[in-house]
């Protein structure tokens, strides 16, 4: 999970079988490594997470080698191999890893030494990087499926494998990475399971290959993907295939046993595939699916390509129809919103839930004809109290210790859609669809923050929105409504101690402590759970 500001020892990686391994430098090179430093932990200085990421280099691609057993409490043995090209002379270099075993390191097919600091692994090259150039950094390690105590994340185990949840800051718990949005790369997957498992990833696959009672799957993405949106699927899964708009390929993952149960509601992907074109223009990726899981996390997940659900939401027939699918739409629009468009820091998250809550809702509205109007008074009456407790939605409040995806709370789902119901009161519809458009198509493949946004929506309304944007994404207190000014905050509801457990029991989706979906639109579910 990301990195908080609270004081904490973490674990460290585990087991490194030298401090600082000897290398074959030179004499001259070793009296530059005596001379240096000790390793420290470094960040990119996220206002939330201020020692996530590193400083220093960009991250061209990934290649990462995972080897499955069967067991899955058991660590996979891999190789994740990093293209980087350093921004200046590097004498040494920053990777986030922690919760894995290093055995070596090489960078340029030379021993490199390394050392762990906090979270870093902190590698140094034989030779200094010159600053513009390129360099190969290879990885062995293990990585490890079981959750360090009171911090999931990473590896989720599944009933029959692995699947990935590394939002927002544990694909380092996973692999060796630059752990942090604001540096894309492509990714290249090879996962060798054995015989009679299936292993799928983001992008395309790119081939199999089988050897001793092993297969090795290979895939590939076309564009370049945040850390946090990797994902990798082991499981004794069934891949089915269908068309998308345009010839686009859909591929979903499913638990074998399941598939004409869930066939039903993944045959509506295409349709909203069509629906989400409409409102922002083409699918940026070159794939999409849903992987199901049988597990239990309180969430869903936008992994790029490949968005992770709990199989429990299609199969329990609690959640009304309509409400599920505003979920699966939740998570396509993030394809846009998030995945193409990735914030280039954390606080930038209202960008990413704030137009996935408000592309479910409009579906959801026109649709299953549930008012997207009604929704958003509904927030605006309790948008003060989620902005005491979150902080405003571009000023987030860092987690609070022990939670782990604090930042992920309804100041930056319901608040922040209705900052964006705000903006369209504002602007009028016409230009905040243009809006829409231009924001995904200005920006795709990249990152982008909140100043971004406000200028490019002020150059299409013709006019400053500067203090629009001001008061509504860093004000303590909500604005008025443009349009409804009749709109007020409205006291909590007041819920009786055992009606409020009893809520939080048959919700089933993690009331526990804020998670991605759930705090999204728990009154959603609350609501409209039995209809």
């Amino acid at each position: 999970m990301p990195r908080t500001l609270r004081p904490r020892v973490p674990r460290r990686l585990r087991t490194l079988k030298a401090t600082l391994l000897a290398s074959a430098a030179s004499g001259a090179c070793a009296c530059l490594l005596a001379a240096s430093a000790p390793p420290t932990a470094l960040g990119v200085g996220d206002r939330l997470f201020p020692q996530l990421g590193n400083p220093g280099y960009d991250v061209t691609s990934y290649d990462l080698s995972f080897t499955y057993t069967g067991d899955n409490s058991k660590p996979l043995r891999a190789v994740t191999t990093i293209d980087v090209r350093p921004a200046q002379d590097l004498d040494r270099l920053n990777l986030d890893f922690t919760h894995g075993e290093v055995d070596s390191v090489e960078v340029d097919g030379l021993p490199a030494r390394f050392a762990a600091a906090g979270e870093d692994l902190v590698v140094t090259p034989q030779v200094p990087l010159p600053g513009h150039g390129w360099a190969r950094i290879t990885v062995h390690h293990t990585s490890d499926p079981v959750s360090e105590k009171g911090r999931d994340g990473g590896w989720v185990r599944t009933a029959d494998g692995l699947a990935m949840a590394n939002q927002a800051d544990v694909a380092h718990l996973v692999f060796p990475c630059n752990d942090h949005p604001s540096d894309k790369a492509r990714f290249t997957f090879h996962v060798t399971v054995p015989e009679g498992y299936t292993a799928v990833a983001n992008g395309l696959p790119a081939g199999t290959a089988r050897r001793g009672g092993q297969v090795t799957w290979t895939y590939r993405t076309g564009h370049p993907m945040a850390t946090e949106l990797a994902q990798v699927s082991i499981g004794r899964s069934t891949v089915l295939h269908r068309t998308g708009p345009h010839g686009l390929p859909v591929r979903d993952v499913v638990p074998t046993g399941d598939r004409e149960a869930l066939e039903p509601w993944l045959a509506r992907t295409p349709g909203q595939i069509a629906w989400m074109e409409s409102k922002v223009g083409r699918y940026p990726f070159e794939t999409y699916g849903l992987l199901m899981a049988s597990a239990t996390t309180g969430f869903e997940l936008e992994t790029q390509t490949l968005s992770l659900f709990e199989k429990e939401l299609f199969t329990d027939p609690a959640w009304p129809k309509w409400y599920v699918e505003s979920v699966m739409v939740h998570e396509l629009s993030h394809q846009w919103f998030g995945d193409s468009v990735s914030p280039r820091s954390w606080s930038d998250l209202w960008l990413n839930e704030g137009h996935a809550t408000w592309y479910e809702a409009l579906y959801a509205d026109e649709k299953a004809h549930k008012s997207m109007e009604a929704r958003m008074k509904a927030a605006y009456g309790a948008s003060d109290r989620w902005r005491e407790a979150g902080g405003p939605p571009a000023l987030p409040k860092p987690p609070k210790a022990g939670q782990k995806i604090g930042i992920f709370r309804a100041n930056v789902y319901d608040g922040a859609a209705l900052v964006l119901y705000a903006l369209r009161q504002e602007i009028g519809r016409p230009a905040f669809e243009r809006l829409e458009r231009a924001w995904v198509r200005e920006h795709r493949d990249s990152t982008a923050n909140t100043a971004d946004f406000e200028r490019l929506a002020s150059a299409v309304a013709g006019r400053d929105l500067g203090g629009f944007f001001k008061a509504w994404l860093y004000g303590v207190k909500t604005p008025p409504m443009p349009g409804h000014p009749d709109w007020k905050q409205t006291p909590p509801p007041r819920t009786a101690p055992a009606k409020a457990a009893q809520t939080a029991r048959t919700s089933g989706r993690a009331k526990t402590a804020p998670t991605r979906t759930v705090a999204k639109a728990a009154w959603a579910r609350d609501a409209h759970r039995k209809q």
